[in-house]
């Protein structure tokens, strides 16, 4: 396996996390706010301002990792 594949597999991987960062950001902030209801997390304010920082971020690194170079 070549330098550039390895690049392209991790670069994928880090696309990978910041999707899955942004998912349960969305998730978190839908039950902070009460769209997401039958949780603990349910109507908190701690998780409706967490939840749209993480989802931010996961779209960040996806965003970013999907324009470094190939």
């Amino acid at each position: 396996m070549g330098a550039a594949a390895y690049c392209g597999g991790v670069r994928y991987f880090v696309i990978g996390i910041g999707v899955v960062l942004a998912f349960f950001g969305t998730v978190w902030g839908l039950q902070g706010f009460g769209a997401l209801q039958g949780s603990p997390m349910s109507n908190t304010t701690t998780w409706s301002i967490i939840g749209p920082i993480t989802a931010l971020i996961g779209v960040g690194i996806a965003v970013y990792a999907w324009r470094l170079r190939k």
